[in-house]
């Protein structure tokens, strides 16, 4: 059953955050023109304006996204990001060979498994129909487990030490990449950007 199913994510979950951490940095190559990153490839945010850059086939260039650098190719993995400030963000995974032109949708079927937060209070896991979610309170942290074996994507509220999301049965086919949108700042608000958190060194 589900809550069978949500508490072995959230054991694996904890068995695995510490062992298993991707050091995550993002692709400027694939960064919408109006996103800012950090030289260190570890921030994301909005830049509310356009930037001079090359449209090449791997860059976003509607939606305001960016994919990581490192490919998921094997075994598990698993990343956080704080996402503190924030009244909206997409995180998730996404297919390299998914579509990143003109306005996209992000389903599975579609190579995109994303979970979304809007409007500052809602959350909803983009499955075909999507879900709303309802979360106990504002993660300031998210943490994002991918098992390939198993065709998994799961999402946890770091803070609150919960589940959030699960895709099941993923069909990943090839390359798929960390997957990241900061959302656009309006009037000021949203403006924080999102961090991939530091991989502590053992």
């Amino acid at each position: 059953g589900w809550n069978e199913k949500s508490i072995n994510s959230r054991r694996r979950w904890t068995s695995w955050t510490e062992t298993r951490r991707l050091d995550v940095k993002l692709n400027p190559t694939t960064a919408h023109q109006c996103l800012v990153l950090s030289d260190d490839g570890k921030k994301v945010r909005d830049g509310a304006k356009t930037q001079k850059v090359p449209d090449t086939p791997e860059r976003f260039d509607e939606f305001g996204s960016v994919l990581g650098v490192n490919s998921l190719t094997s075994g598990r993995s698993y990343w956080e990001v704080e996402v503190s400030n924030k009244s909206g963000w997409d995180l998730g995974v996404a297919r390299a060979d998914a579509n990143r032109k003109g306005k996209l949708s992000l389903s599975p079927d579609d190579g995109y498994w994303v979970i979304v937060h809007y409007e500052d209070e809602r959350y909803a896991a983009l499955t075909a129909p999507p879900v709303c979610l309802s979360l106990r309170g504002k993660p300031q942290k998210v943490g994002v487990f991918v098992d390939r074996q198993e065709g998994l994507v799961s999402l946890y509220d770091v803070t609150a030490r919960s589940h959030v999301f699960s895709f099941t049965e993923c069909s990943f086919r090839g390359e798929i990449f960390p997957y990241f949108s900061p959302h656009l700042e309006k009037n000021g608000t949203n403006s924080a950007p999102l961090i991939i958190s530091a991989v502590k060194r053992k």
